[in-house]
């Protein structure tokens, strides 16, 4: 049961110094993180391209303390938007956005994180492609559907995500499955309590294909967001019953899991979109990926042991 407690870590100052420090760290990060700098994430989203595949590109920064650090990851985002344009990626990759790192749980933040995401929003219209706003812990839920539903009043090509853990989620499918409206669903990645989701995986995962046939259903576009073969394939029968075009809705891995079946995925004529993070602030990624992957999560936790 070490996932819950990577989870709490993946908020500890103490465990992020130690952990950062480890020298088997930087290996296991390049795993996941496409780079610290925009430079080697562009080189690994045209080296997806070229191999027929689309991308979402994440720049890490999560939970800032003040609205400076808000500023800068606007910042960021700005330039990726230019230098998508530039190298012409902008139509095979777009972006995705946490509120948290536009300053959502700020004094103010609701306002905070639209007013600074609007920008990013615009300039990527403006270069060809879009945003999606990750979702995050369920406090956060309420805040950036509001937000998206602002946003998508002048850009309704604004993506959302939604978590099969959390109860409300059906709900939520059914509203955000109109025509047009792009939904990401993923299981899940935070340590949430037993009042607002779903505690063991047999039931997130049930809870997974209810709110998939609901998306698969709608009129809006599904992103199947899962590295689950069981749901690949639940996706792809649904897809089929539904009378679903291959173009009427994608796949969604991470970067750096399950690259054998990405590839299986395109040539058999899917699309396929890679969820490419980048950054300094790599540290609660990287722990929340732990925490999904025993195998990851194991073989880590005993190197550290070693060193230490």
């Amino acid at each position: 049961m070490l996932g819950p407690v990577l989870l709490a870590a993946a908020r500890s100052d103490s465990i992020r110094r130690l952990v950062s420090a480890a020298p088997v760290t930087r290996p296991m990060v390049d795993r996941f993180v496409a780079g610290e700098r925009l430079d080697p994430c562009l080189d690994s989203v045209a080296a997806l391209a070229a191999r027929g595949m689309q991308v979402t590109i994440d720049h890490l920064g999560e939970d800032i303390t003040d609205r400076s650090e808000a500023l800068r990851n606007r910042d960021a985002y700005l330039a990726l938007t230019d230098a998508l344009a530039a190298a012409g990626l902008a139509e095979r990759a777009e972006m995705s956005v946490k509120l948290s790192a536009f300053g959502q749980a700020l004094p103010g933040g609701h306002d905070l994180a639209h007013d600074n995401v609007l920008p990013v929003v615009e300039a990527a219209a403006a270069a060809g492609t879009t945003v999606t706003l990750d979702m995050e812990d369920h406090t956060t839920v309420d805040s950036t559907l509001a937000i998206l539903a602002r946003l998508r009043e002048r850009f309704p090509g604004t993506g959302a995500v939604v978590q099969s853990y959390l109860f409300r989620t059906e709900e939520d499918c059914h509203a955000l499955a109109g025509e047009g409206s792009r939904v990401r669903l993923v299981k899940g990645a935070y340590k949430e309590p037993a009042e607002v989701a779903y505690q063991d995986k047999h039931e997130v995962d049930r809870a997974y294909v209810r709110c998939l046939k609901i998306l698969m259903a709608g009129d809006g576009y599904p992103m199947v967001g899962s590295h689950d073969p069981r749901m690949v394939a639940i996706a792809q029968n649904l897809a089929e019953r539904y009378g679903r075009k291959r173009d009427e809705y994608e796949f969604q891995m991470l970067y750096g899991i399950r690259a054998a079946e990405q590839e299986r995925l395109v040539a058999d004529g899917h699309r396929m979109r890679v969820y490419v993070p980048y950054g300094t602030d790599w540290y609660g990624y990287f722990m929340r990926r732990l925490a999904e992957r025993p195998a990851n999560m194991g073989f880590f936790l005993r190197s550290l042991a070693t060193r230490n």
